[in-house]
């Protein structure tokens, strides 16, 4: 599937505008020791459909290049346009710890302009394609932490985003909670591309530091450098999917990427 999914997202391209077309942008912040420059001229376009995952070292701009995206600030200079509203899902779930799961999903539903008389079966019906059927009526301290991110995945769904973007959503998961959680989110990102239309069903802009989550879940992995952040180098992941993090093929290509950001932190002079 991943193989058609990928000539479906390379034959929108030339037919659709991309999900998101990043282009010379740079961001600088004012603090006590005066101007610092955290990206420098990134140019970038994560196409229609397309898996894309942002990968550096801590402190490289990734989150900050994400915030961009998604309209949270603003860059200093360049240009940043999207297929319309971007949907964010960040490392902590950030749900109402006073509403249950079912109706922190009615709060994106109802931000969307849902009527109320169909929010409800709406959020039961992204509760079960994250595979949390029943889940409706828990509160927050009910859930364990992969059932608050599943949780926080169908909040974003709700948005009806062509465009999501995750800050290293899976990072304070256990291993075996975050493998699973890569197999619903591809599972969930290919359901939602299946059919190949020139808009594209939903793409993913993810950012992570572990560089074999980046090869388990993407298309393409785009390394930044350490700061200022520019795009170092990129790799098209021709691995098919199902993948799984202790795959040969994920090994591999994690080894030749993990060689090409210890020569970034090198060069930069981080430990």
């Amino acid at each position: 599937m991943a193989t058609t999914l990928a000539k479906a997202a390379e034959g929108a391209v030339a037919t659709a505008a991309p999900a998101a077309r990043i282009e010379h942008v740079s961001k600088s912040f004012t603090g006590p020791a005066g101007s610092q420059l955290v990206l420098d001229d990134i140019s970038l376009d994560v196409a229609p459909g397309e898996f894309v995952t942002l990968l550096g070292a801590s402190g490289c701009g990734k989150s900050t290049l994400l915030n961009l995206v998604a309209g949270l600030d603003r860059p200093s200079a360049g240009s940043i346009e999207t297929a319309g509203r971007p949907a964010l899902m960040f490392q902590e779930h950030a749900l109402f710890p006073w509403l249950t799961a079912g109706k922190n999903i009615e709060l994106a539903l109802r931000l969307r302009g849902v009527p109320k008389s169909d929010r409800k079966p709406e959020a039961e019906r992204l509760l079960e394609l994250v595979r949390l059927g029943g889940a409706y009526g828990k509160r927050v301290h009910e859930l364990s932490g992969g059932m608050r991110q599943r949780v926080a995945m169908a909040r974003a769904l709700a948005q009806d985003s062509r465009l999501l973007l995750m800050d290293e959503p899976f990072a304070a998961l256990d291993a075996i909670t975050r493998d699973v959680l890569h197999g619903e989110l591809t599972r969930i990102w290919e359901a939602a591309n299946t059919g190949g239309s020139a808009a594209g069903g939903l793409s993913v802009l993810f950012v992570t530091h572990n560089v074999r989550e980046a090869v388990r879940l993407a298309q393409r992995v785009v390394l930044l450098s350490s700061r200022p952040g520019r795009v170092a180098k990129e790799w098209a992941v021709g691995i098919p999917q199902p993948r799984r993090i202790e795959d040969a093929d994920v090994a591999e290509l994690s080894l030749e990427i993990t060689e090409h950001l210890r020569g970034e932190i090198r060069r930069h002079g981080q430990h």
